[in-house]
Protein backbone atom coordinates (compact mmCIF):
# COMPACT_ATOMS: atom_id res chain seq x y z
CA UNK A 1 0.00 0.00 0.00
CA UNK A 2 1.48 3.63 -0.82
CA UNK A 3 2.27 5.35 1.43
CA UNK A 4 0.35 8.71 2.87
CA UNK A 5 1.70 9.45 5.95
CA UNK A 6 4.74 11.40 6.66
CA UNK A 7 5.20 9.03 10.01
CA UNK A 8 4.38 5.67 10.23
CA UNK A 9 1.37 4.33 12.34
CA UNK A 10 3.39 2.36 14.58
CA UNK A 11 2.70 -1.36 14.56
CA UNK A 12 0.74 -3.10 17.11
CA UNK A 13 3.82 -4.96 19.35
CA UNK A 14 3.58 -8.63 19.80
CA UNK A 15 1.70 -8.97 23.07
CA UNK A 16 0.11 -5.19 23.15
CA UNK A 17 -3.66 -4.77 23.94
CA UNK A 18 -5.66 -4.57 20.65
CA UNK A 19 -9.27 -2.97 20.64
CA UNK A 20 -12.41 -5.41 21.02
CA UNK A 21 -15.13 -5.35 18.87
CA UNK A 22 -17.99 -4.95 21.39
CA UNK A 23 -20.46 -2.71 19.50
CA UNK A 24 -23.71 -3.96 17.95
CA UNK A 25 -25.61 -2.33 15.22
CA UNK A 26 -28.10 -1.02 18.53
CA UNK A 27 -24.59 0.31 20.31
CA UNK A 28 -23.36 2.15 17.51
CA UNK A 29 -26.89 3.77 16.59
CA UNK A 30 -27.38 4.48 20.10
CA UNK A 31 -23.77 6.31 20.12
CA UNK A 32 -24.45 8.11 16.97
CA UNK A 33 -28.17 9.03 18.13
CA UNK A 34 -27.33 9.80 21.71
CA UNK A 35 -24.29 11.75 20.92
CA UNK A 36 -26.29 14.18 18.65
CA UNK A 37 -29.23 14.63 21.23
CA UNK A 38 -27.55 17.22 24.11
CA UNK A 39 -29.27 20.24 25.30
CA UNK A 40 -29.42 21.91 21.58
CA UNK A 41 -33.20 20.57 20.90
CA UNK A 42 -34.91 22.24 23.84
CA UNK A 43 -32.93 25.57 23.48
CA UNK A 44 -31.33 26.58 20.24
CA UNK A 45 -35.04 26.88 18.66
CA UNK A 46 -35.57 30.53 20.45
CA UNK A 47 -32.38 31.80 18.70
CA UNK A 48 -33.70 29.98 15.22
CA UNK A 49 -36.93 32.02 15.79
CA UNK A 50 -35.52 35.23 16.49
CA UNK A 51 -33.03 35.29 13.60
CA UNK A 52 -35.72 33.70 10.88
CA UNK A 53 -38.62 35.86 11.91
CA UNK A 54 -41.00 33.45 11.19
CA UNK A 55 -42.32 29.96 11.79
CA UNK A 56 -42.15 28.49 8.51
CA UNK A 57 -38.09 29.77 7.86
CA UNK A 58 -37.77 28.01 11.64
CA UNK A 59 -38.84 24.60 10.18
CA UNK A 60 -37.07 25.02 7.07
CA UNK A 61 -33.69 25.40 8.79
CA UNK A 62 -33.93 22.52 11.08
CA UNK A 63 -35.12 20.68 7.40
CA UNK A 64 -32.31 21.64 5.67
CA UNK A 65 -29.73 20.66 9.14
CA UNK A 66 -31.37 17.35 9.01
CA UNK A 67 -31.01 16.40 4.94
CA UNK A 68 -27.56 17.83 4.95
CA UNK A 69 -26.74 16.00 7.56
CA UNK A 70 -28.27 12.66 6.42
CA UNK A 71 -26.88 13.39 3.16
CA UNK A 72 -23.02 13.57 5.07
CA UNK A 73 -23.92 10.38 7.34
CA UNK A 74 -25.41 8.29 4.07
CA UNK A 75 -21.49 9.42 2.43
CA UNK A 76 -19.64 9.11 5.31
CA UNK A 77 -20.13 5.46 5.83
CA UNK A 78 -18.30 4.01 2.69
CA UNK A 79 -15.68 5.66 4.43
CA UNK A 80 -16.10 4.35 8.05
CA UNK A 81 -16.76 0.81 6.36
CA UNK A 82 -13.91 0.80 3.95
CA UNK A 83 -11.52 1.89 6.80
CA UNK A 84 -12.84 0.98 10.19
CA UNK A 85 -10.19 1.59 12.46
CA UNK A 86 -10.02 3.90 15.34
CA UNK A 87 -9.70 7.59 14.86
CA UNK A 88 -12.70 7.68 12.05
CA UNK A 89 -12.96 11.07 10.88
CA UNK A 90 -9.22 11.63 11.36
CA UNK A 91 -8.00 8.06 9.63
CA UNK A 92 -10.43 9.23 6.38
CA UNK A 93 -8.73 12.81 5.85
CA UNK A 94 -5.28 11.33 6.71
CA UNK A 95 -5.78 8.45 3.84
CA UNK A 96 -8.10 10.43 1.86
CA UNK A 97 -6.06 14.32 1.82
CA UNK A 98 -2.59 13.59 3.77
CA UNK A 99 -1.56 13.74 7.53
CA UNK A 100 -1.39 18.00 7.10
CA UNK A 101 -5.58 17.82 6.82
CA UNK A 102 -6.02 15.06 9.46
CA UNK A 103 -3.43 16.18 11.74
CA UNK A 104 -5.88 19.76 12.11
CA UNK A 105 -8.93 18.15 12.22
CA UNK A 106 -7.86 15.91 15.40
CA UNK A 107 -6.01 19.16 16.67
CA UNK A 108 -8.99 21.39 16.30
CA UNK A 109 -10.81 18.53 17.65
CA UNK A 110 -9.31 18.45 21.07
CA UNK A 111 -8.06 21.65 21.68
CA UNK A 112 -11.87 22.78 21.44
CA UNK A 113 -14.37 21.00 18.96
CA UNK A 114 -14.51 17.99 21.27
CA UNK A 115 -13.84 18.64 24.51
CA UNK A 116 -15.61 22.27 24.21
CA UNK A 117 -18.60 20.76 23.69
CA UNK A 118 -18.24 18.05 26.22
CA UNK A 119 -17.91 20.91 28.55
CA UNK A 120 -20.14 23.28 27.29
CA UNK A 121 -23.18 20.59 27.41
CA UNK A 122 -21.58 18.93 31.65
CA UNK A 123 -22.44 22.60 32.28
CA UNK A 124 -25.92 22.59 30.90
CA UNK A 125 -26.23 19.40 32.78
CA UNK A 126 -25.12 21.65 36.16
CA UNK A 127 -27.66 24.56 35.28
CA UNK A 128 -30.55 22.29 34.79
CA UNK A 129 -29.32 20.52 37.64
CA UNK A 130 -29.52 23.60 39.55
CA UNK A 131 -33.33 23.35 38.85
CA UNK A 132 -33.71 20.84 41.69
CA UNK A 133 -30.58 22.00 43.63
CA UNK A 134 -31.11 25.76 43.69
CA UNK A 135 -27.64 25.99 46.05
CA UNK A 136 -26.06 25.40 42.38
CA UNK A 137 -25.36 28.84 41.41
CA UNK A 138 -23.46 30.25 38.67
CA UNK A 139 -21.75 32.70 40.48
CA UNK A 140 -18.43 32.70 40.55
CA UNK A 141 -16.81 32.34 43.72
CA UNK A 142 -13.09 31.91 43.04
CA UNK A 143 -11.83 34.03 39.94
CA UNK A 144 -8.59 33.41 37.97
CA UNK A 145 -8.90 36.15 35.86
CA UNK A 146 -10.79 36.99 32.83
CA UNK A 147 -9.57 35.86 29.09
CA UNK A 148 -9.65 38.02 26.63
CA UNK A 149 -11.33 36.61 23.18
CA UNK A 150 -12.53 38.03 20.04
CA UNK A 151 -16.06 39.47 20.70
CA UNK A 152 -15.87 39.58 24.42
CA UNK A 153 -14.05 38.41 27.61
CA UNK A 154 -14.26 35.22 29.65
CA UNK A 155 -13.96 34.87 33.31
CA UNK A 156 -11.69 31.63 34.37
CA UNK A 157 -12.98 30.44 37.43
CA UNK A 158 -14.99 27.93 39.91
CA UNK A 159 -19.07 27.83 40.81
CA UNK A 160 -20.59 25.58 42.40
CA UNK A 161 -22.36 24.85 38.76
CA UNK A 162 -18.80 24.55 37.31
CA UNK A 163 -17.58 22.01 39.77
CA UNK A 164 -20.76 19.76 39.29
CA UNK A 165 -19.77 19.72 35.43
CA UNK A 166 -16.43 18.73 36.01
CA UNK A 167 -17.54 16.05 38.90
CA UNK A 168 -19.65 14.68 35.84
CA UNK A 169 -16.93 14.23 33.64
CA UNK A 170 -14.90 13.40 35.94
CA UNK A 171 -16.93 10.65 36.56
CA UNK A 172 -18.19 9.42 33.13
CA UNK A 173 -14.40 9.46 32.37
CA UNK A 174 -13.64 6.96 34.61
CA UNK A 175 -16.62 4.76 33.53
CA UNK A 176 -15.37 4.98 29.71
CA UNK A 177 -11.72 3.78 31.44
CA UNK A 178 -13.32 0.29 32.95
CA UNK A 179 -14.22 -0.52 29.82
CA UNK A 180 -16.15 -0.26 26.49
CA UNK A 181 -18.91 -2.69 27.95
CA UNK A 182 -19.54 -0.27 30.97
CA UNK A 183 -19.40 3.19 28.65
CA UNK A 184 -21.83 1.54 26.19
CA UNK A 185 -24.30 0.38 28.98
CA UNK A 186 -24.34 3.82 30.24
CA UNK A 187 -24.69 5.26 26.36
CA UNK A 188 -27.66 3.06 25.90
CA UNK A 189 -29.30 3.33 29.15
CA UNK A 190 -29.58 7.34 29.00
CA UNK A 191 -30.06 7.49 24.83
CA UNK A 192 -33.68 4.90 25.13
CA UNK A 193 -34.37 7.11 28.07
CA UNK A 194 -33.99 10.52 26.85
CA UNK A 195 -34.83 9.53 23.64
CA UNK A 196 -38.59 8.49 24.85
CA UNK A 197 -38.71 11.78 27.00
CA UNK A 198 -38.37 13.80 23.62
CA UNK A 199 -40.96 11.33 22.02
CA UNK A 200 -43.16 11.76 24.81
CA UNK A 201 -43.19 15.25 24.52
CA UNK A 202 -44.09 15.55 20.92
CA UNK A 203 -46.93 12.75 21.35
CA UNK A 204 -48.47 14.71 23.99
CA UNK A 205 -48.17 18.35 21.99
CA UNK A 206 -49.34 16.94 19.16
CA UNK A 207 -52.12 15.68 21.31
CA UNK A 208 -53.05 17.18 24.44
CA UNK A 209 -51.02 20.60 23.72
CA UNK A 210 -52.50 21.46 20.42
CA UNK A 211 -53.66 24.79 21.02
CA UNK A 212 -55.92 26.68 17.98
CA UNK A 213 -54.41 30.19 18.73
CA UNK A 214 -50.90 28.94 18.45
CA UNK A 215 -51.88 27.06 15.18
CA UNK A 216 -53.39 30.08 13.77
CA UNK A 217 -50.46 32.63 14.40
CA UNK A 218 -48.19 30.19 13.02
CA UNK A 219 -49.08 28.36 9.99
CA UNK A 220 -51.28 31.23 8.63
CA UNK A 221 -49.04 32.96 6.85
CA UNK A 222 -45.91 30.61 7.84
CA UNK A 223 -43.19 32.62 6.29
CA UNK A 224 -44.18 36.45 6.74
CA UNK A 225 -41.88 38.34 9.16
CA UNK A 226 -38.72 36.84 7.46
CA UNK A 227 -36.06 39.31 5.91
CA UNK A 228 -35.89 39.19 2.06
CA UNK A 229 -33.11 39.01 -0.56
CA UNK A 230 -29.51 38.88 0.79
CA UNK A 231 -30.52 39.61 4.62
CA UNK A 232 -32.65 36.50 4.21
CA UNK A 233 -29.70 34.65 2.96
CA UNK A 234 -27.47 35.85 5.81
CA UNK A 235 -29.59 34.90 8.28
CA UNK A 236 -30.33 31.94 7.04
CA UNK A 237 -26.23 31.13 7.69
CA UNK A 238 -26.70 33.06 11.62
CA UNK A 239 -29.12 30.44 11.91
CA UNK A 240 -27.76 27.08 11.29
CA UNK A 241 -25.03 27.53 13.89
CA UNK A 242 -27.23 26.67 16.10
CA UNK A 243 -29.33 24.06 14.04
CA UNK A 244 -26.13 22.51 13.38
CA UNK A 245 -24.56 22.47 16.71
CA UNK A 246 -27.54 20.75 18.27
CA UNK A 247 -27.08 17.78 15.19
CA UNK A 248 -23.83 17.79 15.54
CA UNK A 249 -21.57 14.56 16.75
CA UNK A 250 -23.09 12.00 14.43
CA UNK A 251 -19.86 11.06 13.12
CA UNK A 252 -18.57 10.35 16.69
CA UNK A 253 -19.36 6.77 15.95
CA UNK A 254 -16.15 6.54 13.25
CA UNK A 255 -13.93 7.00 15.78
CA UNK A 256 -15.03 4.57 17.36
CA UNK A 257 -15.26 1.92 14.20
CA UNK A 258 -12.35 -0.51 15.30
CA UNK A 259 -14.76 -1.15 18.21
CA UNK A 260 -17.73 -1.97 16.22
CA UNK A 261 -18.64 -5.49 14.61
CA UNK A 262 -19.50 -6.10 11.12
CA UNK A 263 -18.47 -3.03 10.63
CA UNK A 264 -18.93 -3.03 6.55
CA UNK A 265 -22.45 -3.69 7.63
CA UNK A 266 -23.49 -2.15 10.63
CA UNK A 267 -21.19 1.53 10.29
CA UNK A 268 -23.37 2.59 7.74
CA UNK A 269 -26.30 1.37 9.33
CA UNK A 270 -25.76 2.87 12.36
CA UNK A 271 -25.07 6.25 10.61
CA UNK A 272 -28.05 6.04 8.56
CA UNK A 273 -30.30 4.69 11.56
CA UNK A 274 -28.83 7.34 14.32
CA UNK A 275 -29.16 10.95 11.87
CA UNK A 276 -32.45 9.85 10.49
CA UNK A 277 -34.07 9.42 14.00
CA UNK A 278 -32.86 12.04 15.31
CA UNK A 279 -33.46 14.63 12.31
CA UNK A 280 -36.87 13.14 12.85
CA UNK A 281 -37.17 13.76 16.26
CA UNK A 282 -35.69 17.61 15.86
CA UNK A 283 -38.39 18.23 12.99
CA UNK A 284 -41.33 16.97 15.07
CA UNK A 285 -40.17 18.60 18.36
CA UNK A 286 -40.29 22.00 16.30
CA UNK A 287 -43.57 21.15 15.29
CA UNK A 288 -44.62 20.55 18.84
CA UNK A 289 -43.11 23.61 19.73
CA UNK A 290 -45.14 25.66 16.95
CA UNK A 291 -48.68 23.97 17.51
CA UNK A 292 -47.98 24.49 21.73
CA UNK A 293 -46.69 28.27 21.39
CA UNK A 294 -46.93 31.43 19.37
CA UNK A 295 -43.86 32.51 17.65
CA UNK A 296 -43.22 35.48 19.89
CA UNK A 297 -43.61 32.48 23.04
CA UNK A 298 -40.91 30.81 21.19
CA UNK A 299 -38.78 33.98 20.78
CA UNK A 300 -39.14 35.28 24.12
CA UNK A 301 -38.63 31.83 25.86
CA UNK A 302 -36.73 32.37 29.20
CA UNK A 303 -32.90 31.51 29.45
CA UNK A 304 -34.58 30.31 25.47
CA UNK A 305 -35.82 27.02 27.16
CA UNK A 306 -38.31 27.13 24.70
CA UNK A 307 -39.05 22.77 25.53
CA UNK A 308 -40.03 23.75 29.15
CA UNK A 309 -42.26 26.73 27.76
CA UNK A 310 -43.90 24.49 25.53
CA UNK A 311 -43.97 21.69 28.41
CA UNK A 312 -45.62 24.06 30.55
CA UNK A 313 -48.40 24.81 28.25
CA UNK A 314 -49.46 20.96 28.50
CA UNK A 315 -48.44 20.20 32.07
CA UNK A 316 -48.49 23.66 33.71
CA UNK A 317 -45.50 24.38 37.13
CA UNK A 318 -44.52 21.11 37.28
CA UNK A 319 -43.38 21.04 33.40
CA UNK A 320 -40.39 22.98 34.63
CA UNK A 321 -39.21 19.76 36.85
CA UNK A 322 -39.98 17.29 33.85
CA UNK A 323 -38.23 19.28 31.56
CA UNK A 324 -35.22 19.66 33.59
CA UNK A 325 -35.30 16.20 34.30
CA UNK A 326 -35.63 15.03 30.51
CA UNK A 327 -32.49 17.34 29.97
CA UNK A 328 -30.55 15.82 32.76
CA UNK A 329 -30.73 12.33 31.07
CA UNK A 330 -30.09 14.11 27.59
CA UNK A 331 -27.18 15.63 28.66
CA UNK A 332 -25.74 13.12 30.71
CA UNK A 333 -25.78 10.67 27.81
CA UNK A 334 -24.23 13.21 25.43
CA UNK A 335 -21.69 14.17 27.50
CA UNK A 336 -20.45 10.02 27.87
CA UNK A 337 -20.65 9.11 24.23
CA UNK A 338 -18.38 11.99 23.26
CA UNK A 339 -16.00 10.81 25.99
CA UNK A 340 -15.79 7.62 24.79
CA UNK A 341 -15.46 8.39 21.14
CA UNK A 342 -13.13 11.07 21.23
CA UNK A 343 -10.89 9.77 23.09
CA UNK A 344 -10.10 7.26 19.96
CA UNK A 345 -8.79 9.76 17.55
CA UNK A 346 -6.18 11.05 20.06
CA UNK A 347 -5.45 7.35 20.33
CA UNK A 348 -5.17 7.23 16.49
CA UNK A 349 -2.63 10.19 16.83
CA UNK A 350 -0.61 9.14 18.85
CA UNK A 351 0.20 5.75 17.12
CA UNK A 352 0.91 7.88 14.12
CA UNK A 353 3.42 9.96 16.22
CA UNK A 354 1.20 13.31 16.08
CA UNK A 355 -0.03 13.58 20.07
CA UNK A 356 1.38 12.74 23.07
CA UNK A 357 2.95 8.94 22.88
CA UNK A 358 0.99 7.54 26.06
CA UNK A 359 -2.27 8.34 24.63
CA UNK A 360 -1.42 5.85 21.62
CA UNK A 361 -1.60 2.74 23.95
CA UNK A 362 -4.55 0.57 25.22
CA UNK A 363 -4.88 -0.96 29.14
CA UNK A 364 -4.12 -4.50 28.79
CA UNK A 365 -7.05 -5.34 31.30
CA UNK A 366 -9.89 -3.08 30.23
CA UNK A 367 -8.57 -1.92 25.92
CA UNK A 368 -9.25 1.22 26.34
CA UNK A 369 -7.34 4.11 25.32
CA UNK A 370 -7.11 4.92 29.26
CA UNK A 371 -3.97 7.78 29.13
CA UNK A 372 -6.36 9.33 26.12
CA UNK A 373 -9.35 9.64 28.32
CA UNK A 374 -7.67 10.97 30.70
CA UNK A 375 -5.60 13.78 28.81
CA UNK A 376 -9.32 14.68 27.27
CA UNK A 377 -10.46 14.79 30.67
CA UNK A 378 -8.06 16.89 31.90
CA UNK A 379 -8.40 19.69 28.84
CA UNK A 380 -12.17 19.88 28.75
CA UNK A 381 -11.61 20.29 33.05
CA UNK A 382 -9.64 23.22 32.39
CA UNK A 383 -12.16 24.23 29.53
CA UNK A 384 -14.94 23.94 32.30
CA UNK A 385 -13.50 26.56 34.18
CA UNK A 386 -14.37 29.24 31.82
CA UNK A 387 -18.08 28.90 32.26
CA UNK A 388 -19.55 29.46 28.63
CA UNK A 389 -19.06 28.02 25.51
CA UNK A 390 -20.96 29.58 23.10
CA UNK A 391 -18.18 32.00 21.88
CA UNK A 392 -15.83 29.24 21.83
CA UNK A 393 -18.04 27.09 19.80
CA UNK A 394 -19.22 30.08 17.21
CA UNK A 395 -15.09 29.96 16.62
CA UNK A 396 -14.83 26.38 15.67
CA UNK A 397 -18.40 25.76 14.23
CA UNK A 398 -17.14 27.26 10.79
CA UNK A 399 -13.95 25.37 11.18
CA UNK A 400 -15.92 22.26 11.93
CA UNK A 401 -17.75 22.72 8.55
CA UNK A 402 -14.65 23.25 6.76
CA UNK A 403 -13.80 19.49 8.02
CA UNK A 404 -17.16 18.01 7.24
CA UNK A 405 -16.28 19.50 3.53
CA UNK A 406 -13.14 18.89 3.17
CA UNK A 407 -13.84 14.44 4.25
CA UNK A 408 -16.39 14.57 1.48
CA UNK A 409 -13.86 15.33 -0.64
CA UNK A 410 -11.94 12.86 0.69
CA UNK A 411 -14.44 10.63 -0.37
CA UNK A 412 -13.90 11.61 -3.84
CA UNK A 413 -10.59 11.57 -3.81
CA UNK A 414 -9.96 7.97 -2.70
CA UNK A 415 -12.70 6.87 -5.31
CA UNK A 416 -9.90 8.07 -8.05
CA UNK A 417 -6.67 7.42 -6.00
CA UNK A 418 -7.67 4.16 -4.35
CA UNK A 419 -9.91 2.40 -6.52
CA UNK A 420 -8.84 -1.05 -4.98
CA UNK A 421 -9.69 -0.03 -1.45
CA UNK A 422 -12.54 -2.72 -0.51
CA UNK A 423 -15.85 -0.93 -0.28
CA UNK A 424 -18.70 -3.13 1.67
CA UNK A 425 -20.60 -0.09 1.15
CA UNK A 426 -20.63 2.41 -1.26
CA UNK A 427 -22.04 6.11 -0.58
CA UNK A 428 -25.70 6.51 -1.29
CA UNK A 429 -26.51 8.43 -4.39
CA UNK A 430 -22.22 8.89 -5.19
CA UNK A 431 -21.47 11.19 -6.64
CA UNK A 432 -25.08 13.23 -6.37
CA UNK A 433 -25.91 13.00 -2.76
CA UNK A 434 -22.11 13.24 -1.68
CA UNK A 435 -21.76 16.50 -4.38
CA UNK A 436 -24.49 18.27 -2.79
CA UNK A 437 -23.36 17.94 0.02
CA UNK A 438 -20.48 19.50 -0.04
CA UNK A 439 -21.20 22.57 -2.12
CA UNK A 440 -23.98 22.88 0.48
CA UNK A 441 -22.09 22.85 3.43
CA UNK A 442 -19.81 24.98 1.56
CA UNK A 443 -22.19 27.60 0.57
CA UNK A 444 -23.08 27.61 4.60
CA UNK A 445 -19.85 27.91 5.64
CA UNK A 446 -19.43 31.34 3.04
CA UNK A 447 -22.52 32.37 4.47
CA UNK A 448 -20.85 32.39 7.82
CA UNK A 449 -17.57 34.07 6.81
CA UNK A 450 -19.87 37.42 6.02
CA UNK A 451 -22.67 36.83 8.60
CA UNK A 452 -20.30 36.12 11.53
CA UNK A 453 -16.78 37.17 10.64
CA UNK A 454 -15.48 37.49 14.06
CA UNK A 455 -16.01 34.38 14.77
CA UNK A 456 -15.57 32.17 11.91
CA UNK A 457 -11.78 34.10 11.27
CA UNK A 458 -11.05 33.40 15.10
CA UNK A 459 -12.10 29.53 14.40
CA UNK A 460 -9.84 29.27 11.40
CA UNK A 461 -7.01 30.84 13.08
CA UNK A 462 -7.51 28.16 15.60
CA UNK A 463 -7.12 25.02 12.76
CA UNK A 464 -4.37 27.36 10.98
CA UNK A 465 -2.10 27.27 14.59
CA UNK A 466 -1.80 23.59 14.07
CA UNK A 467 0.43 24.01 11.58
CA UNK A 468 3.30 24.22 13.11
CA UNK A 469 2.05 22.18 15.84
CA UNK A 470 2.34 19.20 13.17
CA UNK A 471 5.65 19.92 11.68
CA UNK A 472 7.30 20.02 15.40
CA UNK A 473 5.25 16.55 16.17
CA UNK A 474 6.41 15.17 12.86
CA UNK A 475 9.65 15.85 13.80
CA UNK A 476 9.89 14.29 17.12
CA UNK A 477 8.22 11.30 15.27
CA UNK A 478 10.89 10.63 12.47
CA UNK A 479 13.50 11.32 15.71
CA UNK A 480 11.83 8.43 17.74
CA UNK A 481 11.49 6.37 14.91
CA UNK A 482 15.03 6.70 14.13
CA UNK A 483 16.03 5.98 17.69
CA UNK A 484 14.55 3.03 17.49
CA UNK A 485 15.47 1.57 14.67
CA UNK A 486 12.47 1.82 12.56
CA UNK A 487 11.72 3.11 9.46
CA UNK A 488 10.20 6.97 9.73
CA UNK A 489 8.45 6.30 6.17
CA UNK A 490 7.18 2.58 6.58
CA UNK A 491 3.73 1.99 6.53
CA UNK A 492 1.52 -0.76 8.69
CA UNK A 493 -2.22 -0.77 10.06
CA UNK A 494 -1.21 0.28 13.67
CA UNK A 495 -4.99 0.77 14.78
CA UNK A 496 -6.76 -1.86 12.56
CA UNK A 497 -8.88 -4.03 15.20
CA UNK A 498 -8.45 -7.36 15.38
CA UNK A 499 -10.65 -9.87 13.43
CA UNK A 500 -12.52 -11.62 16.20
CA UNK A 501 -14.95 -9.63 19.03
Amino acid sequence: MEATTATAPRAALEGEATFRQGLSLLDATMLVAGSMIGSGIFIVSADIARTMGSAGWLLVVWLVTGVLTLFAALSYGELAAAMPKAGGQYVFLREGLGPLPGFLYGWTLFLVIQTGTIAAVAVAFARFLAVFVPALSPDVFLSFGHLPMPGGTIEVGLSAQRLVAIAVIGLLTWVNMRGLREGKWVQNVFTIAKTGAVLGLIVLGLTVGWNARALAANFSHPFAGAPTGGALVLAFGAAMVGSLFAADAWNNVTFAAAEVRSPGRNLPLALALGTGLVTLLYLLANVTYLVTLTLPEIQTAAQDRVATVSAQAIFGPAALYLMAGAILVSTFGCINGMILAGARVYYAMARDGLFFRAAGHLSPRTHVPTWALALQGVWTAFLTLTGTYSQLLDYVIFAALLFYVLTIAALFALRVRRPELPRPYRAFGYPLVPALYLVAAAAIALILLVAKPVYTFSGLFLVVLGIPVFFIWRRGARADALAEGRDPVATNEAAAPPSGG
